[in-house]
Parts: C-alpha cells; sequence; structure tokens
C-alpha cells in the first residue's frame, strides 16, 4: 500500500481536560499517515485519482481549530473519521502531540496514535 505523509501540522488549539487547557489554549503537533493506491494518480498525473493533501490539511485544521474534546484520544479519532470518509483512503494513521502537557516535570510532549482502516 502507498502512504501521503503530512507530518509536523501544528496548531494552537484548546483542547484538554484542565480548565487552563480549555481556556488558554496550548500547542499540539499533529502527523496522518494515509494509505491509498497511488498508482492510477501516479500514472495519468491526475489530482482527482489521488487524496489530495491540502484538502487533508484543511479537514484536521477544522477538527483542530474548529472543535474542542477534553481528551487527544477523541480529537484523533475525529480526525481519522474524517481522513476515512474518503473512499480512496484504506487506512490512517493519526499522531496527535501535546507538545506542553499539564504534567510537573520536564518532558516533550505526550501523545495519541491511532490506527484505522476500513
Amino acid at each position: 500500500m502507498d502512504k501521503i505523509i503530512l507530518d509536523g501540522m501544528l496548531f494552537f488549539a484548546h483542547h484538554g481536560v484542565t480548565e487552563e487547557e480549555k481556556e488558554a489554549g496550548q500547542p499540539f503537533e499533529v502527523d496522518v499517515d494515509i494509505f491509498a493506491d497511488l498508482k492510477r494518480a501516479a500514472a495519468d498525473d491526475d489530482l482527482n485519482k489521488t487524496v489530495d493533501y491540502a484538502v487533508v490539511y484543511a479537514l484536521v485544521n477544522e477538527v483542530m481549530v474548529g472543535e474542542r474534546f477534553s481528551l487527544i484520544e477523541t480529537l484523533a479519532e475525529e480526525i481519522a473519521a474524517r481522513v476515512l470518509s474518503n473512499q480512496l483512503v484504506e487506512k490512517v494513521i493519526v499522531r496527535v502531540k501535546k507538545l506542553k502537557p499539564p504534567i510537573a516535570g520536564k518532558i516533550n510532549s505526550v501523545a495519541v496514535e491511532l490506527h484505522r482502516g476500513r
């Protein structure tokens, strides 16, 4: 299976369990790996036969900044469902990272990775 990768999409959003996270917001990083058969698109050099990564970015942006969730698990699940709504997508991997999680101590990030398919 072929793969389209959107790596390191950065967003400032208001997801989290604590009131501070919900009100002040925080930075997130999102990666999306899309598995699809890209042979026809490559052979015909035709955008209509592939998954348009600009469209995927726009839907991730819509979820990240247009909605609010307590859990990054729910956030990742919503992104995965929207990506899978494209009939060309066979499988998707979504990674959502909180870059400044509310944890007492030094940590680079906290992340959730979901694997979803048809």
